[in-house]
């Protein structure tokens, strides 16, 4: 097999990556630092470097450009606890092959490792300028991850790459992404929502118009390819585009020229252009609704947005960025305690990201300057925040739903609360559907169910007969 490289500062991660490399069948060297690194490559060139990107003596995407110009048929991964887009994009512009986010799966690395080997030579890609400006998109998910190596991937060339996702999932935002990365990031973006123009008006609005093509067509006016020359044009929610003006886009994607409406001179379309829909297109296209061509036109490079209830870890990264942009705005400053980031998680966001952000800014405004709790979260908005135990919440989300429980009983009214049977009344709400759960788990044999509860046997009868649970029935 192949002589592999490992240089990471985590003597723990040098040897979990070592055995299981060695365990594909490679011969596996490691180094603890860019020195080691350098006396290592000194020795002998690997098949393939694994390199951290953050090493007591130095940056492993630094490390990695220089080595680029230095061995151009070293392919090089990158590994990296700093989970952002910038991340991402630097490892791919610097020339490694590939990029992997910690904590990552060592079958995913085996696979890279080998997929490296087989291909012998790392992309190219020319420097990244203002790589440490702010983006947009905030996540630290494996699905963005995902996403961001695709972006990774795409920034440097002029690919067509089509971006779906449900409304609020900041489609618009990885566009912006795409073109501010990449060679036209000083020309212009121009972005278009087909679902906002009027179906008549389309045609105009995208190729331009003369004067007197139309009525009301007081003087000629330049259409979004024309406003986007040399840079992206955007185009939102192309699902929603009518089919005649699929057909002219379709004769654009093509052969590279327009006209505009009332026009007879060919125009060069020299822009990029990227494509989003929050509408299943594989349905329209079978509905006659959407043209085939064009799809397959579009979907060069298909980027899927993950809706925010599939990456429920960035919700109180992604919160706690709008309330400090929030708060950069004029708007009062105000941080999340654990239980309101518990009940964050919790909801399923239907509006995603867009949703969260408003929430965020409307807390914002609204709430009062002590730290947001989960019973100010569930007012604000203005449903149960969990109405079941999702899989990823864990203890947060039952933590969640109990004060979802409690802001339903009136927890902002404290006098509804103070009868004195507060305690009794929750406890026995949570301790009732627990003692079922486990009887019936256990085929409603008592001894184990009590193991299980780690309570004893007769503390369980005791319960079943005051919460008139019968341990005979499978409820």
């Amino acid at each position: 097999m192949g002589d592999i490289l490992v240089v990471d500062d985590d003597a723990a991660i040098r040897t979990v990556v070592g055995q299981s490399l060695r365990r594909a069948g490679h011969n596996v060297r490691t180094a603890a630092s860019l020195a080691e690194m350098r006396a290592a490559l000194a020795v002998a060139v690997p098949d393939v470097l694994v390199s951290d990107v953050v090493l007591p003596d130095g940056s492993g995407l630094d490390a990695a450009a220089a080595l680029v110009a230095q061995h151009p048929l070293l392919p090089i991964i990158i590994l990296s606890a700093q989970n952002t887009l910038t991340t991402a994009v630097r490892a791919t512009e610097v020339g490694a092959y590939d990029y992997l986010p910690k904590p990552f799966d060592l079958d995913a690395l085996t696979r890279a490792v080998r997929a490296a080997m087989d291909r012998g030579e790392p992309s190219r890609r020319d420097a990244l300028d203002d790589a440490d400006a702010a983006l947009p998109l905030i996540g630290r998910s494996s699905a963005m991850q995902d996403v961001y190596r695709i972006i990774a991937r795409v920034v440097s060339n002029d690919l067509t790459v089509l971006i779906s996702g449900e409304s609020g999932t900041g489609k618009e935002l990885v566009a912006q992404a795409i073109h501010d990365l990449g060679p036209r990031r000083r020309q212009p973006f121009v972005a278009i929502n087909m679902a906002a123009i009027p179906r008549d008006l389309i045609e105009a609005e995208l190729f331009g118009h003369e004067r007197g093509a139309f009525t009301g067509a007081q003087a000629r006016s330049a259409g979004k390819f024309e406003q986007a020359a040399g840079g992206t044009l955007f185009l939102d929610e192309i699902g929603d585009m009518p089919m005649d003006a699929q057909t002219r886009l379709l004769r654009v994607l093509q052969s590279g020229e327009f006209t505009t409406v009332g026009g007879s001179r060919a125009i060069r379309a020299d822009v990029r252009i990227l494509a989003a829909t929050n509408r299943e297109l594989t349905s329209l296209v079978a509905n006659g609704q959407f043209r085939e061509d064009l799809f397959y036109r579009l979907n060069v490079v298909p980027v899927a947005l993950p809706a925010l209830r599939e990456r429920r870890q960035d919700i109180a990264l992604l919160a706690r960025h709008f309330l400090d942009r929030a708060g950069q705005q004029g708007l009062p400053r105000r941080v999340l305690n654990d239980d309101a980031i518990a009940a964050l998680e919790a909801y399923d966001w239907p509006g995603n990201v867009r949703e969260l952000e408003n929430i965020m800014r409307r807390i914002a405004v609204l709430g009062r300057n002590e730290p947001i709790n989960a019973a100010e979260i569930a007012a604000t908005l203005g449903t149960p925040v969990a109405s079941t135990l999702h899989a990823e919440g864990g203890a947060q989300g039952f933590g969640a739903a109990v004060y979802s429980r409690l802001a339903q009983l009136g927890l902002e009214q404290p006098a509804a609360l103070d009868d004195g049977t507060l305690y009794d009344r929750i406890i026995g709400e949570v301790e009732r559907p627990l003692i079922i759960a486990m009887l019936a788990r256990h085929g409603q044999n008592q001894l184990r169910a009590a193991r299980a509860l780690g309570i004893n046997r007769n503390t369980l009868r005791k319960r079943l007969d005051q919460l008139g649970i019968d341990p005979n029935d499978e409820q």
